[in-house]
């Protein structure tokens, strides 16, 4: 609400939410108006690789983590070429950077990628509302002091902001054309490297991939072939893979599925090795016969326990989805390899006779943490066993 105190300075944005909710605070970033699907997320790091994940198109991030910004930003923590959420909310102002590797700070990389945000209102109040109602659309309006519109005029805008249940958002971060991948993980005092052994090929599929999940096929010695999310599986065979990844992506995997599944299943017919991760995994269960559903409150955060039923030990995972395979339609050929310890859900699969595996979660997340890195190896042995055969 409003300061009371007359010499305090104006708000300059405010946060409506479709129940209603307003809350009023300072614009961060570029002046404007964003709107998307409200959520939360807890890491304590990784905020620039998480404004740039293409699997959060059409959301506005809340950050539980208070201090937003203070290690600054630089050009080498991204997951893609540009910021893909529609917006962020934070509860502290900006704060000078102090970080060796830091470049520019905060406020100018929001401003360089034309983000709007809004900082200085009560995220966890607003969290406990999100966990509360679920998710809900959102805007964020943010201009010069004192020139607030009023919340009856943007309601109205808000009215029209389509639902992501049902949305399909995959091609609209996918590429439009094929390339080729051989950057390598980050190392401290190196910075990225390039693949100099490519053993095995990867073809990509690119749903909105995240960059550090090439990286990590590139790092133990994949080529990796990156493709559009709506190419054939004529296209994808005359490429002669010897494994094909499903990419994460944004929107309902259910939308995606309706030109994704026909393929995925024509490639898990020809018994090559599939690997999915997130949208990827939802997909590839979707071709599978499982089924999807949206959830009350999306897994979005870098400290999630996962138990992986093979070792029966915990993973400590980082997750970002609202969309969930749902445990009740997994069919008798698949078998659920790992499942979230919050709240029971399906967070891995594979196919019983087939080449195929998937998780829910991100085996390669940047900063980390980094329990679950065994997956990609895991898929370069299954390829190195097919080629063997």
């Amino acid at each position: 609400m409003p300061h009371s105190d007359s010499s305090a300075p104006q708000h300059t944005a405010v946060l409506l939410l479709a129940d209603g909710s307003t809350f009023y605070g300072y614009g961060i970033g570029n002046t404007g108006i964003v709107t998307g699907e409200i959520c939360f997320n807890t890491s304590l790091t990784g905020y620039q690789e998480i404004l740039t994940d293409p699997s959060y198109k059409g959301q506005i991030i809340t950050f539980t983590f208070p201090h937003i910004g203070n290690v600054g930003t630089n050009e080498e923590d991204i997951e893609s070429e540009h910021i893909t959420a529609n917006g962020l909310i934070i509860r502290e102002l900006i704060t000078p950077a102090s970080n060796f590797r830091s470049t520019s700070e905060l406020q100018r990389w929001l401003s360089k990628h034309k983000m709007t945000g809004i900082c200085g209102i009560d995220t966890r109040a607003l969290t406990r509302m999100i966990r509360l109602k679920g998710p809900q659309n959102c805007l964020i309006v943010h201009t010069e002091e004192g020139k607030l519109p009023s919340v009856v005029e943007l309601k109205k805008k808000l009215d029209d902001v389509p639902d992501l249940d049902g949305l399909e958002l995959a091609k609209s971060v996918t590429t439009h054309s094929m390339y080729d991948w051989n950057q390598t993980r980050w190392k401290l005092g190196k910075g990225y490297g390039t693949t100099t052994e490519q053993k095995y090929h990867v073809v990509a599929i690119d749903y909105g991939d995240k960059l550090n999940i090439l990286r990590s096929l590139a790092s133990r010695g994949c080529k990796v072939t990156v493709v559009p999310a709506d190419i054939s599986a004529k296209d994808i065979m005359s490429l002669k893979p010897d494994g094909i990844f499903l990419s994460n992506g944004p929107g309902d995997p259910a939308a995606t599925a309706e030109y994704a599944v026909p393929v995925i299943k024509e490639l898990i017919d020809a018994n090559i090795p599939v690997f999915g991760i997130c949208l990827g995994h939802q997909l590839l269960a979707l071709a599978l016969g499982a089924q999807t559903e949206k959830m009350h409150q999306g897994h979005r955060g870098a400290n999630h326990p996962v138990k992986n039923h093979d070792t029966e030990m915990v993973e400590i995972t980082s997750q970002n989805h609202g969309f969930v395979v749902t445990l009740r339609s997994i069919p008798e050929h698949v078998e659920v390899t790992h499942t979230s310890l919050f709240d029971g859900t399906v967070e891995g699969v594979r196919h019983k006779s087939k080449p195929a595996f998937s998780v829910q979660y991100h085996p390669e997340s940047s900063p980390g943490p980094h329990d679950s890195q065994y997956l990609f190896d895991k898929f370069v042995k299954l390829m190195e066993t097919h080629a063997k055969a």
